[in-house]
């Protein structure tokens, strides 16, 4: 397991983004087991992906100095998952590029929380020196959607995630964009 990372953190209203801790890891191994958290993907994450995610997202932190920030509760100091940036791991017409996304616990879905993190999100990514992001997701998907929406991106089209199966429902994905 790689080591911990500065402490980086931004604030909302209700959360802060931050650096992740090893503590995190138990949690985010939870969510990502959750069906109802990974509806919109093709399965479920085994602990050993879920570990090898939380490397490469530090890894990613200590490479560019942004990445996907450990969301916690201002109110309690809970872990409920992240919104940040990540380095699209995949190709496709708009690859290579960043994308802003987010996951957080079921029991925080539907409150507004991932918009009012990824608003912070984007101003971070300006700071950065970034051009555009991106956001896509399953075209079922209607919940991450509609954060994309609110947060300003624009639909710029649909397309096939070459990592899916042809017959994988999820395969036809939606793309959104914004220019910072």
């Amino acid at each position: 397991m790689e080591k911990e990372i500065s402490t980086q953190y931004i604030e909302t209203d209700r959360l802060i983004l931050r650096s992740w801790k090893l503590e995190d890891l138990p949690l985010f191994i939870e969510m990502n087991k959750d069906a109802r958290v990974m509806r919109y993907f093709p399965s479920i994450l085994t602990a050993e992906q879920t570990e090898s995610f939380y490397n490469r997202i530090q890894s990613e932190f200590e490479r560019n100095g942004w990445g996907l920030y450990a969301v916690e509760l201002k109110s309690t100091g809970i872990f409920i998952g992240y919104v940040g940036l990540h380095e699209i791991g995949f190709n496709a017409v708009f690859t290579p590029g960043v994308e802003i996304g987010w996951r957080l616990a079921a029991d925080y879905h539907n409150q507004g929380l991932a918009t009012e993190a990824a608003m912070e999100v984007l101003k971070l990514a300006k700071q950065k020196d970034l051009q555009r992001l991106y956001s896509f997701t399953a075209k079922q998907n209607a919940p991450s959607e509609r954060v994309m929406q609110k947060i300003g991106m624009k639909k710029v089209g649909e397309f096939e995630h070459t990592n899916l199966s042809s017959d994988s429902p999820l395969r036809r994905h939606v793309l959104y964009q914004i220019d910072l």
